[in-house]
């Protein structure tokens, strides 16, 4: 069904909704939170009902296409199938968790929402467009705001840094446009599903070596950098935890939540897609990256003592599982076998991305609870024994944290479950190694419960607040929707998986 078929645009309308929001947001005062609360719930909506419109056969949907500069090889084109629908279902979830854990915004709080709401249209538009320069517009878009809400409200190093956090991703997108204008400049397009088509041919490859010489692997590498410092990939992933710990927690929530996922997305739907043939050829290197940061993630996380930082590393450690996925299926299917892992595989990254997104930005939100009740304090060995004064805080967060490490019964468990049940018989030692990140993240997680909840309760927090009636009223949809997925993951996984079927037949490798 084409979003203009049906007499809604309805992808037009999901990006421009959060901008309208943001102007008249700037102008609310006081009431901007509401503005921008109501921008989100419904902007979640429409991503909920472009969900039900999606194609039964996995493919994309709901297109909405325009001319826009055909000599430049530019076009307004939108589209959607149930990977990107779930990222902007996701986006929109997260979008409003933020601005819920964002009541205490004194300083400028119409320009804090608007940016917010900005940066919410550039998720939007970046999980909806399949032209790169229109794509590359909202991957921009998404940095400013960033940028800014980092560096206007963040902590005492904000400054240093935003301007790491906006440096390290500029560099980034650098690459990747400097690749998609040589791509372009031998193809004539920046059209994701022609030049998916020609790469599946090996046309791409040939036209890029008629026109600049055997650069295409080259071109590929560019790629895969500017998608590996928004996931992020290791050795690319230093400017994150600075990002993190210094943003204020509800933007945090937003960087974690949504636009890392923006990384993955890109690799699913452009690297890998346009790229897998020479992917595949340095596979071996970028499985060592991946499994260094899985490892490297949970091991930092367990040296912080920094509540902000272990959660940061700790978003390392859970995204490099998806990387570890993604590059282990960058493999030509030689039998049903291989092909079934590849899907596993690939359902279980799209899961891990929702689920981690979720249960990241509920830890965060957690986090600034614990800070707007301590006073700032977030050091792991500032509290202790918070189980007895506040036995709910301690019981939802719980949940939020068992979900991190994995347990079964959680939404946290599905992904990395099909993850490993993809990844073992596709690169087994990759795996095998990284079930130490699994370890350690049990580890870190288990040491957070003990220090903060249990023990005896220092006398200072004998009082300390429990979660009112409207946090509990907030976070019960977050903490219900974990319980939910953990039991029934088939809610996502059976959307999703023609979805899987449908870009592993189209991939080259």
């Amino acid at each position: 069904m084409s979003g203009f078929s049906s007499g809604i645009p309805i992808l037009t309308l999901l990006t421009v909704l959060p901008l309208v929001g943001a102007v008249i947001a700037l102008f609310a005062g006081k009431h901007a939170r509401m503005v921008a609360m109501f921008a989100t719930l419904l902007s979640l909506a429409l991503a909920l009902l472009a969900w039900t419109w999606l194609p039964a056969n996995g493919a994309i949907g709901l297109v909405e296409k325009a001319a826009w500069a055909p000599s430049l090889g530019i076009e307004y084109n939108l589209g959607l199938d149930a990977l990107g629908c779930l990222m902007l279902v996701l986006s929109a979830i997260v979008a409003l968790m933020s601005i819920d854990a964002a009541h205490r915004v004194h300083h400028q709080p119409n320009l804090y929402f608007a940016l917010v709401l900005l940066l919410e249209s550039g998720l939007f538009g970046s999980f909806t467009a399949l032209n790169f320069f229109h794509w590359f517009l909202f991957w921009e878009l998404s940095l400013i705001p960033a940028f800014f809400l980092i560096k206007l409200w963040g902590g005492k190093n904000r400054g240093p840094a935003a301007t790491q956090f906006f440096i390290y991703t500029m560099a980034g997108s650098v690459a990747l446009l400097l690749a998609f204008l040589a791509v372009f400049l031998c193809t004539g397009s920046m059209d994701f599903g022609q030049l998916t088509q020609m790469a599946s041919t090996g046309a791409l490859d040939r036209a890029v070596t008629a026109h600049l010489g055997p650069v295409t692997l080259w071109l590929a590498i560019g790629v895969l950098a500017g998608f590996a410092v928004k996931v992020p990939l290791a050795p690319f992933h230093t400017w994150l935890p600075n990002a993190y710990a210094e943003a204020p927690s509800p933007v945090t929530m937003l960087l974690t939540g949504a636009m890392s996922k923006m990384g993955v997305y890109g690799l699913l739907r452009i690297a890998i897609p346009i790229f897998g043939h020479q992917i595949s050829q340095i596979r071996t290197p970028l499985l060592v990256l991946a499994v260094i940061t899985v490892v490297m993630g949970a091991w930092a996380a367990a040296s912080q003592k920094d509540l902000k930082r272990i959660f940061a590393y700790s978003s390392v450690n859970h995204l490099g599982y998806c990387l570890l996925a993604i590059f282990a299926l960058a493999v030509p299917a030689t039998s049903a076998g291989m092909l079934n892992s590849q899907a596993a595989a690939l359902n279980g990254v799209i899961l891990q991305m929702f689920n981690h997104g979720l249960t990241a930005a509920a830890l965060f939100w957690f986090v600034a609870i614990l800070q707007q009740r301590s006073g700032g304090e977030r050091g792991l060995d500032h509290f202790g024994g918070l189980r007895k004064p506040a036995p709910v805080l301690a019981g939802l967060m719980g949940i939020a944290l068992f979900s991190s490490l994995g347990l079964p019964g959680l939404n946290g468990f599905v992904g990395e479950f099909l993850i490993f049940r993809g990844v073992f018989p596709l690169a087994w030692v990759a795996a095998s190694v990284s079930i130490l990140g699994l370890l350690v993240t049990a580890a870190v997680i288990l040491t957070v419960i003990q220090k903060v909840f249990a023990g005896p309760v220092p006398e200072r927090w004998a009082a300390f607040p429990d979660l009112n009636h409207g946090e509990r009223l907030a976070l019960a949809p977050v903490i219900g929707l974990m319980l939910l997925l953990g039991v029934l993951p088939q809610l996502i996984v059976d959307s999703v998986n023609p979805t899987v079927l449908n870009l592993l037949a189209h991939w080259r490798f």
